[in-house]
């Protein structure tokens, strides 16, 4: 019924993991598949790097998952971003959105990041983290997509070939024949999206009801949850499964406020690795010297934790002296070829990883082609277990989970 298509790993991850916990059946593929769906499955998820990629391979990407899931028979699509709308003035949101509309051969969609459970809410048209706005909380720092207005009227236009309009907080609450009466009266007044208030879960199951109809959604994944809760007529899933216990590693990337809490709770606990920028740029052997020194603690009681997370004032001065992409690049894979060592030559079945784009590439590493989605650790962060082996992940935006994250993942470990 469903097809998403996702803009990085762990956002794919994120909105599986309430799809399955409300109802349906999904897998979640790593890139667009070869073949079609093996299973017969109520939603498909397609996990794609183009969060931050050029805009050109962004909609290539982003078209190629469309038309795949076309063709597997899907009758409702979502693009989902993530819930703090990472983007820039050139994209990669708006310009997306306007590809996928143009294929479907419509002219209107929703704008709905909100998530809630996660402190992600709406109110007349800007995003809040928590009871910051957008643009005065830590995504204002990001070193990629640092957001810097909470409007997401004025962040969709700039970087959008059509115009803004607002479903206000006023306007959901009547019920959703009133935001569907308001989406008409935007359409009608030439506006090509509408973003929509939304201050707790109430609002999305209201708005859940009003895109019945619309052919592309658009949002985080607090959205995806109700929408899911409706078509499963309100039934939770089977019991999702849990990892067995195994040589586990903790891998973060991720910059974020609260991963840089995750990473200074648990390196007060276990074994912890700072991945050095400057060793990974000039040193081609670093990826092997890492291994050796993690493999001396995988049989202690909490797995070891290689980290490249530093908190804001240093990551500066890191993008600085290297450059950020650079720097970015370099730690991505460096993290791909220590994981890669670590399952084929150490035995490692679990990994942990923090920050989307360290998840992306891991997984491409690693080559799985999808995954079962497993208990939630963390409102939008479940357990995968790779379709064809038996290796489990897991996988956190930057932001996700709380401060004993990763000590907490493992101990649901069966």
């Amino acid at each position: 019924m469903l097809g998403v298509i996702a803009d990085d790993f762990t956002g794919a991850s994120d909105i599986a993991s309430f799809l399955v916990e409300n109802g349906l059946s999904c897998v979640q593929m790593n890139g667009v598949p070869k073949a079609p769906l093996a299973d017969k499955v109520d939603a498909v998820v397609i996990s794609l790097k183009s969060r931050s990629n050029p805009v050109n391979e962004a909609i290539e990407q982003s078209l190629n998952a469309f038309n795949w899931l076309k063709a597997n028979g899907c009758s409702q699509y979502y693009f989902k971003y993530c819930s703090t709308f990472d983007s820039t003035e050139k994209g990669n949101i708006g310009p997306v959105t306007d590809a996928l509309l143009d294929a479907l051969n419509d002219d209107f969609t929703v704008i709905t990041p909100a998530l809630p459970v996660n402190g992600r809410t709406i109110f007349n048209g800007y995003l809040f983290v928590g009871d910051t706005l957008l643009s005065e909380s830590g995504m204002r720092n990001h070193p990629i997509t640092p957001m810097k207005d909470a409007n997401l009227m004025r962040l969709m236009d700039a970087q959008s070939k059509g115009k803004t309009g607002l479903v206000a907080y006023s306007d959901v609450i009547q019920g959703a024949a009133r935001v569907k009466e308001r989406f008409a009266e935007l359409k009608a007044q030439g506006y090509r999206y509408a973003v929509v208030d939304a201050v707790d879960n109430a609002q999305l199951a209201v708005l859940a009801e009003a895109v019945a109809d619309l052919k592309l959604v658009t949002g985080g994944s607090g959205l995806g949850a109700y929408m899911a809760a409706r078509l499963s007529g309100g039934q939770k899933g089977a019991n999702a499964f849990v990892p067995a216990k195994g040589k586990t590693v903790v891998l973060s990337g991720s910059c974020s406020v609260m991963t840089n809490k995750q990473v200074n709770a648990y390196k007060a606990k276990a074994a912890s690795i700072y991945l050095d920028v400057e060793s990974a740029l000039t040193n081609a052997n670093y990826a092997d010297e890492l291994y050796r020194e993690v493999v001396k603690h995988l049989d202690e009681p909490l797995a070891p934790m290689v980290y490249a997370t530093v908190p804001p004032e240093q990551l500066h001065e890191i993008q600085a002296k290297f450059g950020g992409d650079k720097a970015s690049h370099a730690i991505e894979n460096t993290f791909a070829k220590l994981a890669q060592r670590l399952k084929n030559e150490a035995g490692v079945v679990n990994f942990i990883t923090a920050g989307g784009e360290t998840s992306s590439i891991v997984v491409q590493q690693l080559g799985f082609t999808g995954f079962h989605i497993g208990k939630q650790i963390a409102p939008g962060v479940p357990w995968l277990k790779a379709l064809d082996e038996n290796i489990s992940l897991a996988l956190k935006s930057g932001n996700f989970g709380k401060e004993d994250f990763f000590e907490y993942a493992q101990g649901m470990l069966l």
